[in-house]
């Protein structure tokens, strides 16, 4: 049996019935074994369903399902619980971070600007028994900036002997997944190896934060709250090399959809509240993004500093060129009629197979792609922008979208906390620490022939 997004000819995914069923069944037998039924039992029915997974991989095997079925509030309200007993040494600080592309929406479905949607999400989660929530825009710095001297770095080293472009962005989740046990070789080489912003929030956290707080990893539990279901499959992969062996970067996702259905349900009376800082010194932060219309917006920070970097052009506005459509877009530099780089954005598993097949090719005229699995990029992610028969809510995106629009871009270069982790955290901007901490290895299992020839 297949899913509607699935590649392979068989996959082990269920039905949405299916999910519903097993993943109620087992999240109810925890909470009974555990004797969890406390005041917010009645809120913990968010769940997880496979089939809404855009990992289109048919991987998700049984071990991966049944931790799953962990990646929902039952969970989350379990710790909420266990911190209401009388054990104090079962009990966790709770920290949440945000993806900056879910602030829209909840700017949207409050009918408040970004920046008090922001207050107003920190005072519930606060409301419930969160310590500290968090903005993750300062995870997504690091990703840029490492991806941006990445690219720069395999620039100089691509020859035909050692090919090393084009770069493929590895901040969605559910496009490495894919690239890693579907495509394997030729493609996750080329992977850029910079962690995304989840992996490098969870560093942050149970590394940076916790010595901070003069905590262990293992007593913090870490929320991150995200437009799309792939995160929580992210979750269970992540590695974290410089905490206690066995310790995830996220012990949990929640979509933006999840939480505003425990929103919905609870009925509680809420105090808005200031986002926290890692650092403990600032209170109400103004809300920023990133130079992408849906996204991070890794394309346009390289390829300025490339332009920069390579080739001494400084780069103000950026030209988009839609090609076969809008969610594959095309940036050029040029001098002299020349050619200098060519950059590519290819959002969607369809635009993502035509990529493939190019680069199997050869026939592959980019530098550096960002790729994104959720056509439209992050804010059109499954677990934010659809409607209950599970269609895109085209009205809801794009007023997610002009208000994205609206939030003022902030370079990651220009931010001091930043750089003033990568002394103080980092031990510096080329150190081993950073190397370790900052990226990455990616699978690369024998490519599987059939994936590549279905028609999307």
């Amino acid at each position: 049996m297949k899913c509607e997004h699935c590649t392979r000819k068989e996959c082990s995914k269920k039905t949405k019935t299916d999910d519903e069923e097993n993943v109620s069944v087992d999240a109810s037998s925890r909470a009974q074994d555990n004797g969890e039924k406390g005041e917010f039992h009645k809120l913990a029915d968010a769940k997880i369903l496979l089939s809404d997974c855009l990992a289109c991989d048919s991987c998700v095997t049984a071990e991966e399902g049944a931790q799953l079925c962990q990646q929902n509030a039952k969970d989350f309200f379990r710790v909420l619980n266990l911190n209401k007993k009388c054990d104090t040494s079962k009990h966790k600080v709770l920290v949440v971070s945000v993806c900056p592309q879910s602030l829209p929406y909840f700017a949207a479905k409050l009918n408040l600007s970004v920046t008090d949607a922001s207050r107003r999400l920190s005072g519930f989660l606060k409301s419930l028994g969160v310590h500290y929530v968090f903005d993750m825009t300062i995870a997504a710095d690091f990703s840029i900036l490492e991806s941006q001297k990445e690219f720069v770095r395999r620039y100089h080293q691509h020859s035909d002997e050692q090919r090393v472009l084009p770069m493929l962005t590895s901040a969605c989740p559910g496009w490495v997944r894919y690239a890693e046990r579907v495509l394997g070789r030729p493609v996750t080489p080329h992977l850029c190896t910079t962690k995304s912003p989840q992996q490098v929030m969870g560093s942050l956290v149970k590394d940076y934060f916790a010595k901070r707080q003069n905590l262990s990893p293992e007593k913090i539990f870490h929320v991150v709250v995200a437009p799309c279901y792939d995160r929580k499959l992210e979750a269970l992969q992540e590695g974290f090399s410089t905490a206690l062996p066995g310790t995830r970067g996220t012990d949990c996702v929640l979509t933006s959809g999840e939480i505003a259905e425990i929103m919905e349900q609870s009925g509680l009376s809420v105090k808005d509240a200031a986002v926290d800082t890692l650092f403990g010194d600032m209170k109400d932060v103004a809300v920023r993004r990133h130079d992408g219309a849906g996204s991070d917006g890794h394309l346009a920070h390289v390829f300025r500093h490339a332009a920069k970097e390579l080739f001494n052009e400084h780069v103000e506005e950026i030209t988009y060129c839609a090609l076969r459509n809008k969610d594959f877009q095309e940036v050029t530099l040029e001098k002299n009629g020349e050619v200098l780089l060519r950059f590519a954005a290819a959002y969607g598993f369809r635009n993502v197979q035509n990529l493939v097949l190019k680069l199997r090719k050869g026939k592959f005229p980019y530098h550096f792609v960002e790729v994104l699995a959720c056509p439209g990029g992050c804010l059109n992610g499954r677990g934010q922008a659809q409607t209950k028969d599970g269609h895109t809510d085209k009205s809801l995106l794009r007023q997610m979208e002009g208000i994205y629009a609206d939030i003022p871009v902030q370079p990651p270069e220009s931010s001091a906390h930043v750089q003033e982790l990568y002394q103080e955290w980092l031990e510096g901007t080329d150190s081993l620490r950073a190397q370790e901490t900052l990226h990455t290895t990616f699978q690369s299992p024998e490519r599987c022939t059939t994936s590549l020839d279905m028609k999307w």
